[in-house]
């Protein structure tokens, strides 16, 4: 079978969480073959190791640390847009998302390493039903424009996952239905440690960046969308998505700035996703399937210094691109590319008076250049050769 589904791993620790992901596969009839893994790793990591190991396994797979990474964007005669991956950081992932685009694959999944699927439950097959099967699911909306993806116990352990906006809390929510019929990302939830920010971690009483209170299966209801309007944090560490989706999903310059921004990576893209989603009458999907988070410890502190720059901006940034509605001719990636540069002239010109505003203006100067990138890559993609 064609591989038709690029799993993206970004990993400097756990890469042998690969194989909990390929046995899940064999377990439950998911045709490895349809897979191609994507390891973005480091220059100090051992990607001989990783390379043995998609070899033992028997799937296809390529390794890329910053040495091939760059050899990679020299390959393909795009070598001035290297920048657009941040050294040492999970944005990195973004480079997973220009190999699937050069590479034409039509799903994608990304995986944290620090997770691991649950055995009873078709990980990869589930995602994929998620993208392309139509059903009726719960739609749920509150009055901050913003949903809580741990709302359905909310009540019990009142906790809000990371990149949540402060001021978006104690919302009234509203549940109804609603028909799927254009799934463009597929978001699992995540069991055991929450995907919390500092200041949570924190309040919940945890100094090792983790958390006290812990997530199972029980915390969790059935599928559900955030209604047209609405707002939710999408997690990179268990998500599946459509390759139409790549011009408006990149990770953003995070980490490696001035500004010391970070850890905003998927909580921003999320954001830019999710509007372009809904001008386009296309859907985000919570749920199932659910993996287990085995978040190492480490400082809570750390995590704290990291966030702090970009609180405030977190804040505000949706209000800044919920105005955005552009014209467009397709509901494809054009449509989505069309979107996104939008939103990117809108942060440039956003008179944002916040700490470190200033970065806002960089994130949409990137925004641009990945845009750019996207249509180097794609016409060298399908450059057709001259007749001899």
């Amino acid at each position: 079978m064609e591989t038709d589904v690029c799993v993206i791993v970004p990993t400097i620790r756990e890469y042998e969480c690969v194989r909990s992901y390929v046995a899940n596969a064999e377990r439950h009839g998911f045709d490895t073959d349809r897979l191609e893994f994507v390891l973005v790793t480091e220059d100090f990591c051992p990607a001989g190791e990783m390379e043995a190991m998609l070899d033992d396994l028997g799937v296809a797979g390529e390794v890329f640390d910053g040495s091939r990474r760059e050899e990679w964007f020299e390959a393909q005669d795009v070598g001035e847009y290297s920048h657009l991956i941040p050294a040492a950081s999970h944005a990195q992932t973004s480079f997973g998302l220009l190999y699937l685009w050069a590479n034409d694959h039509p799903y994608a999944v990304f995986i944290d390493d620090d997770t691991r699927p649950h055995e009873t439950v078709d990980f990869f097959g589930t995602h994929l039903d998620n993208l392309t099967e139509e059903r009726t699911v719960e739609s749920v909306r509150s009055d901050t424009n913003w949903v809580n993806v741990l709302y359905h116990a909310a009540d019990e352990h009142g906790l809000y996952p990371r990149g949540y906006p402060y001021s978006a809390m104690d919302e009234t929510v509203e549940t109804g239905e609603a028909e799927l019929t254009d799934v463009v990302a597929s978001q699992g939830l995540w069991t055991n440690v929450p995907d919390l920010d500092a200041v949570r971690i924190l309040m919940d009483g945890d100094l090792q960046g983790q958390a006290e209170t812990r997530l199972t299966a029980d915390d969790f209801g059935p599928d559900f969308v955030a209604e047209p309007g609405q707002y939710l944090t999408v997690c990179s560490m268990n998500l599946a998505f459509r390759r139409e989706v790549v011009p408006a999903f990149y990770q953003l310059p995070m980490d490696d700035n001035e500004w010391s921004v970070g850890r905003f990576d998927d909580i921003w893209s999320g954001v830019f996703l999710k509007r372009a989603a809904d001008l386009l009458d296309k859907r985000i999907v919570s749920g199932d399937p659910l993996c287990r988070h085995d978040k190492a410890p480490r400082s809570t502190f750390d995590d704290l210094h990291n966030e702090v720059a970009g609180l405030e901006l977190n804040e505000h940034l949706w209000e800044l691109v919920d105005d955005v509605d552009p014209a467009v001719e397709s509901r494809g990636a054009e449509a989505y590319a069309t979107i996104f540069a939008s939103m990117a002239d809108a942060l440039i010109e956003a008179e944002a008076d916040y700490r470190n505003g200033e970065f806002l203006a960089h994130v949409g100067e990137h925004m641009h250049d990945w845009l750019d990138c996207l249509d180097e890559l794609q016409s060298v993609e399908r450059a057709v050769p001259a007749d001899d």
